[in-house]
């Protein structure tokens, strides 16, 4: 995977590639304007060929996407050697798990305030009292970050 590819001779038309991969054409362009995929030469025809090395890269860069890295850090993974950089491929999952469980302990701070306001709010008298949840909102609108 460190090795940008760039084959010659048959393959499949970037469509092909796509539905291949199940990504939209100017997603592998985009891809391929930051240096992610490579694009091939031009052949017979004018027309661009890719490989099945094309498509395992960009298998594992949406792979990578559905565990949330970043493009950056999906660079950085594809350049590393697979067979000898496991440390290093560790120590950017690593930083990247960080900011999951950072996220996560959010949303579960998220989770329980919702609760909360949502549980206040069953226990009000329609005409009576403020919306707790609304009340809440409104004070956070007027008080500085």
């Amino acid at each position: 995977m460190n090795e940008p590819v760039s084959e010659a001779g048959p393959g499949m038309t970037i469509g092909e590639l796509a539905r291949a991969a199940g990504a939209h054409v100017e997603t592998i362009r985009f891809y391929q304007r930051k240096a992610l995929l490579v694009e091939p030469m031009r052949h017979f025809r004018k027309i661009r060929r890719y490989g099945q090395a094309h498509l395992a890269r960009l298998r594992f860069i949406k792979a990578a996407q559905r565990l949330g890295f970043t493009l950056d850090e999906i660079a950085e993974l594809l350049r590393l050697d697979a067979a000898l950089a496991c440390g290093e491929a560790a120590q950017i999952a690593g930083r990247h798990l960080a900011v999951v469980q950072a996220k996560i302990a959010d949303l579960e701070r998220m989770e329980k305030v919702l609760s909360e306001l949502i549980t206040a709010c069953g226990k009000t008298t329609p005409g009576t009292l403020a919306c707790p949840l609304i009340a809440a909102l409104q004070q956070s609108a007027s008080s500085p970050t």
